[in-house]
C-alpha cells in the first residue's frame, strides 16, 4: 500500500475516533499528526547535505565591470549515504562560465534549469552520512557587471549555519551605495561603513555576514557605482 493510500485512511480513522469519543483530545491528536507530516515533508526537501560554512566573494577586476572572478567556499556535512556528486548553481549576465574551476571533484555536466545553470560535479569517491567536505569553486565572468546598478545574489537551498558574501571594487570605481536585499522578506537594508574594509592595495570590500540564513531565501548585495 502506498503512502498516499495510507495517509487518508489514517486521517479517516482519527476522525471516527473523534466522532465516537466526543473528546477534544482526538482533535488535538489530528493536529499533531498533521504537524508531524509537514515536518517530515520539510525534512525530505533538505537535500543531500547541510552547509556548515559558506563564503562567496565577487572580485570586480576593472572599472567597466567587464571582467570579474566569482569564488565560493562551502564546507558541507553529508546527510545521506552513498553520495557521489555535488551540484553547483550559477546565474547572471554575460559569459558566466568564461573559466570554471572546482576542487575537489570534476565538473562532468552542465544544464539550464529555470533562471540558473546547474553544474554537476563528480566527487570521484563515495561519501557517507556525516562525512564533511570543503568545496572551492572559481568562475571567471566576462561582461557580467557593466550596468550602473548591479548585484550579487545567493539563494539558500540547503540548511546553512554560517554565511558571508562580499564584493571587491576596483580603486578607480568605488560604489556610491551598497544595500542588502532579502527578496522573499521584501526587506532592504543600506549597508553601513562597518561593512566595508579597505584591502592592502586600496580596494574596498563590502561584506555581509549572518548565522543561520533563512532556508529558501534569496540574499542580494546590490550596488550603484
Amino acid at each position: 500500500m502506498s503512502n498516499s493510500d495510507t495517509q487518508p485512511r489514517t486521517l479517516g480513522l482519527l476522525r471516527l475516533l473523534l466522532l465516537f469519543s466526543g473528546s477534544d483530545w482526538a482533535e488535538v491528536f489530528i493536529d499533531v499528526w498533521r504537524l508531524g507530516k509537514r515536518m517530515l515533508g520539510a525534512k525530505a526537501h533538505e537535500g543531500m547535505y547541510e552547509v556548515l560554512e559558506q563564503e562567496v566573494q565577487l572580485e570586480l577586476l576593472d572599472e567597466r565591470g567587464e571582467m570579474a572572478i566569482y569564488r565560493k567556499r562551502q564546507r558541507v556535512r553529508f546527510l545521506q549515504d552513498n553520495t557521489i556528486a555535488y551540484q553547483d548553481k550559477a546565474w547572471g549576465d554575460g559569459e558566466i562560465f568564461a573559466n570554471y574551476k572546482c576542487s575537489p571533484g570534476v565538473a562532468v555536466d552542465q544544464y539550464r534549469e529555470g533562471h540558473h545553470y546547474c553544474v554537476l560535479i563528480s566527487l570521484r569517491e563515495t561519501k557517507k552520512r556525516d562525512d564533511v567536505e570543503e568545496f572551492r569553486i572559481e568562475r571567471t565572468i566576462k561582461n557580467g557587471f557593466t550596468k550602473p546598478v548591479e548585484d550579487l545574489q545567493i539563494e539558500i537551498e540547503h540548511p546553512t549555519k554560517q554565511m558571508v558574501f562580499s564584493v571587491v571594487f576596483p580603486t578607480s570605481r568605488l560604489p556610491k551605495e551598497v544595500v542588502l536585499i532579502e527578496k522573499h522578506l521584501t526587506r532592504t537594508t543600506p549597508l553601513e561603513v562597518k561593512h566595508r574594509s579597505v584591502l592592502p592595495d586600496g580596494r574596498h570590500q563590502w561584506s555581509w555576514t549572518t548565522a543561520k540564513p533563512r532556508l529558501f531565501e534569496a540574499y542580494i548585495l546590490r550596488w550603484e557605482w
